[in-house]
């Protein structure tokens, strides 16, 4: 199983301030500012209209995206068994579960009006689907004293009789979110092992605004969430009271923030994550060991925790046996501890570090580098104070963090539905007059909601600082046709702000833009809102996305673009660039992926045993579509908060910093494009002169990250991961699949980073094109890990 970093930053503030706009559309004559709804009213997305449409389903004119689980017989009343009735809303309409793999074509919300559901059997969440409660009153799931299942909520079922086989690849279980419930499994027996939520899952998946109730009894077998493995995604804002384990979590990487664990016997197990914990015996405990050298088992690789509250907890971090080599990594930077027995200590009592009453700020285990040298020094104990850009801090003093905006005061009558002005959705129709019509006549004094769809848009939409845009079931808007398609004149999809420094609010959440191909010349969202003075995180996204090909409407399928086809003309180009943050922005991105498919999500001949990555199968298309991924060139405070895997598989580099200043990027994940060497970057594209790139790639591979010339940069947790050359994976048994991965120039840049982890590269990091730290002194399990590594 493989678990590699993990990272949770966890911070004082909750939700969305009333932000001033700037600017508003023709048709305001004043600004939206608070919700209108009365105290007993239901939230907004029960009573506003409802026309989504889902283009490709199987019947569209039929096909309902949003489902209420009452009219599909479930009672709310806490005495009726609902296990059915959610079930028969959650799977209406041929949607993809067991058998069908992934599918993006039925995607659905089910929304749980304000009550308590009984169930006694799981809620099997189907592919591509939000739960969503009311976020006013959040609705219970109780689970019944005779319940028999997996967990109250699963997102991967275990086939019966199937010898460990599942409903989907864990790693390529994309699309999900639980958010806005009670989970009460205090009925059960506390032996009962009863779990509030299987969550084994990939990246666009989330969980948020969910307190889960277990027993406290001492013998509970109880767990609030359980993932075997599986390969990002973001949790955040939950409470879990009781239970054996709060949560019981392994995977490659997820960010969590905002999390509160009371009364558990131990608060997570397996996988890392900071966290505010009372009263608990363990806080963390880390299973097998804390990493292995051999490769022979995986345990925790690297443990990377900012800002957390320890009170009334025996042990902080727990390992199975003590360790005096570079047998895992652990980063603990602010971390508060009362009344606490061992900070790190090993279950056979062995002390690491004591505990007490005290503040950790900064101590490390693992091998520590420092300015341009090649040589670690393995450290237990204290480094330097961790420096944090003043920009990104919340008054606190923590990382500044900011909850996904749900509008809870709002009435259906402050949103304004693009549909029903004009716009089609169908993937079919050009929705760019339409569109940008909405924005140009109502942003600022409405929310402006996009009904379910892919809207297809012909020229640049540009969306005004003081626009607030809420997708359903991750509403698409698709870039396509002869503006897009030169990338010697490339053009922004989304633009996020007229022109860089505008200054207002900005908040979208629940969207992914896209592109229908060749279009080699889109620049899929360039973002240029700053935050107004005093108004921190006021430009951002949420469960939105940038996804590129894979998917049906994108002509960018293995149809289009099988394997080796990276130097067959035009066709295959999905984007001159994901993300570009221009100079004077800023910008808070939560649970952010931002993806260049790497096999079909909606191929009928793939089934839940396709090999995940495997060549040929897994049908990599990344061939000669995507310039530079995510460039970041702000002089001012982005937050990459939770930014997960803008990663796969740009032909130049995933990340680019670029003059860039104050920035706080929390786990940040990659993977090199599979196809390379052949064709070696820059191939296919030519050079743009305009944006700073790299001027060399070391054995004709993709960078990971990239930083020129930018100051303060601070990166708490990486994963940046190599595993093919040419489709083949021979170069993994010599962890030479690329020789470089990781460039920072030289003392023009003042950047930390903390927990770096790569695969099967031959070096973890150089500086100016020149290696300096080799992966074989830092093996860590399947990866290599480098605990700290500063330039000032």
């Amino acid at each position: 199983m493989l678990r590699l970093p993990v990272l949770l930053t966890l911070c004082s503030l909750l939700g969305s301030a009333i932000v001033t706009v700037s600017g508003l559309g023709s048709q305001c004559s004043t600004a939206l500012s608070g919700g209108t709804a009365a105290p007993g009213d239901p939230y907004w997305l029960q009573n506003i209209t409802h026309q989504g449409y889902a283009p490709y389903a199987p019947d569209p004119s039929t096909y309902p995206v949003y489902r209420n689980v009452k009219d599909y017989g479930a009672v709310g009343d806490g005495v009726a068994d609902d296990t059915d009735a959610i079930n028969a809303a959650i799977s209406y309409g041929t949607r993809c579960g067991d058998g069908c793999g992934s599918s993006t074509t039925t995607p659905a919300v089910i929304f749980f009006p304000q009550g308590t559901y009984r169930v006694s059997g799981a809620i099997v969440a189907y592919y591509y689907s939000v739960l969503v409660g009311d976020a006013r009153v959040p609705p219970t799931l109780l689970a019944s004293s005779n319940f028999s299942g997996a967990a109250v909520v699963d997102a991967d079922p275990y086939i019966p009789n199937g010898y460990g086989a599942e409903w989907y690849v864990n790693q390529d279980n994309f699309y999900r979110s639980v958010r806005n419930f009670v989970i009460d499994l205090t009925e059960t027996s506390a032996t009962s092992g009863a779990t509030g939520i299987h969550w084994q899952v990939s990246q666009s998946t989330s969980l948020m605004n969910i307190v889960f109730e277990m027993s406290t009894a001492s013998g509970t077998t109880q767990r609030g969430i359980y993932m075997e493995n599986g390969s990002g995604g973001f949790m955040g804002d939950m409470v879990f009271n009781g239970g054996q384990y709060g949560m019981s979590v392994g995977n490659q990487q997820f960010t969590v923030r905002n999390v509160t664990i009371n009364n558990a016997q131990t608060a997570l197990l397996d996988a890392g994550t900071g966290i505010t914990i009372n009263s608990c015996e363990i806080g963390f405990a880390l299973a097998t060991t804390n990493g292995v050298t051999n490769g022979d088992s995986q345990g925790v690789g690297s443990e990377t925790i900012i800002d957390a509250a320890i009170t009334d907890v025996t042990y902080f971090i727990q390992t199975a046996e003590a360790t005096t080599s570079l047998d895992g990594s652990i980063v603990l930077n602010n971390i508060q501890l009362t009344n606490v027995g061992t900070a790190v200590g090993a279950a056979n009592g062995d002390v690491v570090l004591a505990g007490g009453t005290f503040l950790i700020d900064s101590w490390a285990q693992g091998n520590v580098y420092s300015g341009t040298s090649g040589t670690g020094t393995f450290t237990q104990g204290y480094i330097n104070s961790i420096s944090r850009p003043s920009s990104v801090l919340a008054s606190s003093g923590w990382i500044f963090e900011k909850g996904h905006p749900q509008y809870i005061d709002y009435a259906p009558s402050q949103f304004m539905s693009v549909k029903s002005q004009g716009a089609v959705g169908d993937a079919n129709t050009d929705d760019t007059a339409a569109i940008q019509a909405v924005f140009d006549n109502y942003a600022g004094c409405y929310i402006i909601f996009f009904d379910a769809g892919i809207y297809l848009v012909s020229d640049t939409i540009t969306i005004p600082a003081g626009s607030q845009v809420v997708g359903e079931a991750w509403t698409t808007i698709m870039g396509y046709g002869e503006n897009f398609e030169d990338y010697n004149n490339p053009q922004a999809v989304i633009q996020v702000g007229a022109s860089s420094g505008d200054e207002g609010l900005a908040e979208f959440t629940d969207m992914i833009f896209s592109t229908r191909g060749p279009t080699a010349g889109a620049i899929v969202v360039e973002w240029n809102v700053h935050d107004p003075a005093g108004q921190q995180g006021a430009a951002g996204t949420w469960d939105t996305y940038i996804i590129l090909g894979g998917r049906d409407g994108t002509n960018l399928q293995y149809a289009e673009c099988p394997a080796g086809s990276s130097s067959d003309g035009n066709q295959c180009f999905a984007a001159f660039m994901g993300l570009y943050i221009t100079s004077s922005a800023s910008a808070y991105l939560e649970g952010l992926w931002v993806w260049l498919a790497d096999h079909d999500l909606d191929s009928s001949t793939e089934s839940v045993e396709r090999p995940w990555h495997s060549f040929g199968i897994a049908r990599p298309r990344m061939d000669d579509r995507d310039f530079e991924y995510v460039k970041i060139s702000a002089d001012d405070s982005v937050y990459l908060f939770t930014l997960i895997s803008p990663d796969e598989h740009s032909i130049l580099y995933q990340y680019g910093l670029v003059n860039a200043a104050n920035h706080y990027m929390g786990f940040i994940q990659t993977e090199t494009p599979y196809f390379q060497p052949d064709p070696a970057p820059t191939a296919p594209f030519v050079l743009d002169g305009n944006y700073g790139d790299p001027t060399s790639w070391p054995q004709n591979a993709a960078w990971a990250l990239y930083v020129s010339n930018s100051q303060n940069i601070l990166i708490f947790g990486a994963g940046h991961y190599s595993f093919f050359q040419n489709y083949t994976q021979t170069c993994d048994t010599t962890n030479n699949c690329q020789s470089q991965i990781v460039n920072i120039d030289s003392t023009s840049s003042n950047i930390g980073i903390y927990g770096l982890n790569t695969v099967y590269a031959t070096y973890q990091l150089s500086v100016n094109y020149n290696s300096i730290i080799y992966y074989g002194d830092n093996e860590n399990g399947l990866a290599d890990t480098v605990t700290a590594w500063t330039l000032s």
